[in-house]
């Protein structure tokens, strides 16, 4: 996980609460988020680290084989069944399920997941007897639950089961000061080490910063991917940006080529400068804490001053 904003610094302390106990936990956010990423670090910062972690995808399941696939089955349980199977909640003993869109499972499979939580035991399709199980429950979704429970397509009590912690993972739009961090992050993660791409042109980068990701944290990984992978200089240019539909970005009539701390600077600046010198709503736009927007626009007075640093001030 990437980010230094006051959003991340708060997600980053509330994963490090809930990773020491071993309640049920709701991950809520839009799509690419990252929420089972932040499954995965609550796991492996908890007690049940050496255990498994089971990520299971409620909405790739196969109605027909949901049950099987969750519970398990025995041998004959159904055409096709001609060897037992462990189901996914049973493999995960010991460890963690991370129950991915848990919004599309099904109303009948709704009520024996309930009830194999409350009672800790689960029945495999076609037995007669129960096993018990010792499984730590981290759910995800897209979906606003309560919605879901009024419609009559989500149980009420199991969301209360489930719901023991919520952690709302932000959009990018929250915190799109981490975006030079996360852009670093993709640069090294994508680049041939044959032929690196270390660098993006200023304004390549105000056209990132400019525009509203609505697939968020993967639809940026996406972008720059194609973007490496569309390139052939060492250097990323607005023009190798093709692979972001409709974003808006700020064009400088140059193609300077700075440091990512420059460009987190000169975006604060203009940002700055575009809301009037509305601090407040400065922040807002660059999805920062007002604290650190005054902060850092005091570190850079305190730089003008001195002579360290001569683009234009707020």
């Amino acid at each position: 996980m990437v980010g230094d904003s006051p959003v991340m610094q708060h997600l980053y302390e509330l994963i490090e609460k809930v990773s020491q106990n071993k309640f049920p936990i709701l991950i809520l956010g839009e799509t690419g988020t990252g929420k089972e990423l932040v499954a995965h670090y609550i796991h492996s910062a908890g007690q049940r680290r050496a255990e498994a972690f089971v990520p299971v995808d409620c909405s790739a399941l196969s109605p027909m084989l949901i049950e099987s696939e969750l519970f398990g089955h025995v041998k004959g349980a159904f055409t096709g069944a001609d060897h037992a199977k462990v189901g996914l909640l049973q493999s995960a003993n010991g460890g963690t399920v991370f129950l991915d869109e848990i919004g599309e499972l099904p109303l009948l499979l709704q009520a024996k997941l309930l009830r194999a939580l409350q009672e800790k035991e689960i029945r495999p399709v076609g037995s007669t007897g129960r096993i018990p199980i010792d499984v730590r429950i981290i759910a995800a979704t897209n979906r606003n639950l309560q919605t879901g429970i009024r419609a009559g397509t989500f149980r009420q009590d199991l969301y209360f089961r489930l719901s023991v912690v919520e952690i709302a993972v932000p959009t990018l739009r929250k915190h799109k000061i981490d975006i030079p961090s996360l852009v670093a992050h993709f640069l090294e993660k994508f680049s041939d080490p044959f032929h690196p791409v270390h660098e993006f042109s200023d304004d390549a980068m105000q056209k990132l910063l400019a525009y509203n990701w609505p697939g968020n944290v993967r639809e940026l990984g996406n972008v720059i991917e194609c973007a490496v992978a569309l390139s052939s200089a060492h250097i990323l240019t607005i023009d190798d940006l093709a692979c972001v539909p409709g974003a808006l970005g700020y064009a400088l009539g140059d193609d300077e080529r700075l440091p990512l701390v420059e460009i987190q600077r000169r975006a604060i600046l203009r940002a700055v400068q575009k809301s009037g010198n509305d601090r407040v709503q400065a922040a807002r736009l660059l999805g920062m804490g007002k604290s650190t927007l005054y902060r850092k626009l005091k570190a850079y007075l305190a730089d003008s001053s001195k002579g360290a640093v001569h683009g234009r001030s707020s």
